[in-house]
């Protein structure tokens, strides 16, 4: 009954997945196409409210159980308010982060708590998107750019390097898992050069409705 589709970006912090997703979101909006820009955790009133409470502070402010529920509260806030509405009325959705980055992060870095993530997010969330883009970063040099934009919002950069390459392990491992929807892009390249891929693979999955 919808014509909506669900894009979302993922990869470590400093990959490039915030510039390209907004890149894409240009591109497509260049195209004719309505188009929702959102974030996690954000997206929502109550969910950006959420977001500060998650990632600023220090490294030991949360536990991985405790950040499980905090980013399904704002993930769910998020799909009520704004992704489901948006997809309803035949919207495309670009998602910087979703639930594949809790799988990661809590499920699989900071602890074995995947099972625990997939049974919150069956419960609470039900959805995946329709195509995930994981932009493939060197953890060393993520870091070193997520950490030159200076903000407020470091707390899972302070985590360090050894955990940047957990993550990029964890990311490439569920694009095997979920290997339908999700395309590793190699972001080492240059930015021009990463989003004419993203692109030209996010054109093939356009609905038929919409003008390509």
């Amino acid at each position: 009954m919808t014509n909506g589709l669900f894009i979302t970006f993922e990869g470590i912090d400093g990959s490039g997945k915030s510039t390209q997703a907004r890149l894409l979101v240009e591109h497509l909006r260049s195209l004719g196409l309505d188009v929702i820009h959102t974030r996690e955790p954000g997206g929502s009133p109550g969910a950006e409210e959420i977001r500060a409470l998650v990632l600023e502070g220090d490294t030991d402010r949360w536990s991985p159980e405790s950040e499980i529920l905090l980013f399904t509260a704002a993930r769910r806030d998020h799909l009520e308010k704004t992704i489901e509405p948006a997809l309803a009325s035949g919207k495309i959705v670009v998602c910087d982060r979703f639930a594949d980055s809790t799988r990661v992060y809590q499920g699989i870095t900071r602890g074995a708590l995947r099972p625990m993530v997939d049974q919150l997010h069956q419960l609470m969330i039900a959805r995946e998107p329709d195509l995930t883009f994981i932009i493939d970063m060197d953890p060393a040099t993520g870091l070193t750019r997520a950490l030159s934009r200076q903000t407020s919002e470091e707390r899972f950069e302070g985590f360090g390097e050894g955990m940047q390459r957990k993550m990029r392990e964890g990311f490439l491992q569920l694009a095997k898992e979920f290997s339908a929807r999700c395309m590793v892009i190699d972001g080492n390249r240059n930015i021009p050069v990463v989003a004419q891929d993203v692109a030209k693979i996010a054109k093939t999955r356009l609905p038929r409705t919409q003008p390509a």
